[in-house]
């Protein structure tokens, strides 16, 4: 007979879950409100907990005035989300996870404070940007403290304490509209460590008047003002034409699998045509993110399926067609080829990327404008300042 060996890390964890499960017991019966009902089981939350988390839960206006904001969003989503994966913590990229809110819309039933989530915390950046093209505004009240509270309380938020949770609100109306008040929403974020950072639709001062700024100074958060009508200016350079080619390259290693494999690659397909509308520039900004750690599609794609398990060969019953016919091992030495196809590409991406980086660099210098007031540049200033109070580091 095996003898019996105690592991000490099981022991703790048991004994960790035990108590939890005994205070909330204890909590319930006495009428005690606990966090524990706001985020994760003391089981996920051992299970979840990651240094190398980042999130960001962007909180965009949608009543009648505010097209021009998710113009940008949508027009400026790729390029934040390369500044982003730029980051990393002693060498190892970020667990990026992006959710959707919007509020202050008609559309949206008063009795849930006109705020709705378009999409809980996901690392599929696909769906993020079709969620934002699929947006309309219409007119309605605008409730901040409202659509914050619910993020903080909805969203599946990290625990680990140096894991990095971000809240981005945009919108134009009075911080304090509303039957919550947003100092008391805002000091539960500070206590849980979840930063707001606000984004005033106009100008500063009047940012300021209305308690936007207020809002974002109670957690430690960045206060900026933006014009929401202007235009997204793009930077071509001689990189772009090369850089949609490899895309396209890159595009055909995919190989869907299961119930969601086809819709989701058609989905690939129409984010690059959405991101291509804009310009050859945005387009670029997008295959740059592609060609990152952050762009995983293990859900639907069997090449990043494999890579995380390889046993997925033997346990999905949805398997393409391309391997139908195939052994177990033949089926393996294609999706390998595949992946190494990939990352040839992705490496060249990536290469060619950094001297586009360095072409529109000089070309900003020397047409250098004041104060940028649009969403990536503030959302992207904001986020390298708070991810190195998180530790992370910021590529150049």
């Amino acid at each position: 007979m095996k003898a019996f060996k105690f592991s000490p890390t099981k022991g703790v964890l048991s004994l960790l879950i035990a108590t939890a499960f005994l205070i909330q017991v204890y909590a319930s019966a006495h009428g005690i409100t606990s966090l524990l009902t706001h985020f994760k089981t003391q089981e996920n939350q051992m299970a979840s907990s990651n240094a190398q988390s980042i999130q960001v839960a962007l909180l965009l206006d949608t009543s009648n005035s505010m097209d021009g904001l998710i113009e940008q969003a949508k027009s400026q989503l790729w390029n934040i989300l390369v500044s982003l994966s730029k980051t990393h913590k002693n060498g190892t990229p970020p667990n990026l996870e992006i959710a959707l809110y919007e509020y202050g819309n008609d559309n949206i039933a008063a009795l849930k404070g006109h705020v709705r989530q378009v999409l809980p915390f996901t690392t599929d950046m696909d769906a993020i940007s079709a969620a934002l093209f699929a947006l309309t505004t219409n007119g309605g009240n605008e409730y901040c403290a409202q659509v914050i509270d619910h993020s903080i309380k909805n969203l599946d938020w990290d625990t680990h304490s140096k894991a990095m949770r971000l809240i981005f609100i945009a919108g134009n109306e009075n911080f304090n509209q509303g039957t919550l008040a947003y100092q008391q929403v805002c000091s539960f974020a500070k206590k849980n460590d979840i930063v707001v950072n606000t984004i005033f639709c106009g100008l500063c001062e009047e940012g300021i008047r209305i308690l936007w700024k207020d809002g974002a100074d109670i957690t430690g958060g960045n206060y900026s003002c933006i014009n929401q009508n202007e235009a997204t200016a793009y930077i071509e350079t001689p990189y772009d034409d090369k850089l949609s080619t490899l895309n396209t390259q890159l595009n055909d290693t995919y190989i869907a699998y299961g119930k969601m494999g086809t819709s989701k690659l058609q989905q690939q397909r129409t984010q690059d045509q959405n991101a291509s509308g804009y310009s050859k520039a945005n387009m670029a900004d997008r295959a740059r993110f592609k060609a990152s750690a952050n762009y995983m599609n293990a859900s639907w794609d069997l090449v990043d399926a494999y890579k995380q398990d390889s046993a997925i060969l033997k346990t999905s019953s949805y398997l393409p067609e391309e391997l139908k016919g195939k052994s177990e091992t033949e089926a393996a030495e294609y999706i390998e080829q595949i992946g190494q196809q990939r990352s040839s590409i992705q490496k060249e991406i990536k290469e060619l990327s950094e001297q586009r980086a360095q072409y529109i660099q000089k070309e900003r210098a020397a047409n250098a404008k004041k104060g940028e007031t649009d969403l990536q540049s503030t959302v992207i200033k904001a986020i390298e300042k708070q991810a190195k109070q998180k530790g992370f580091e910021i590529e150049e």
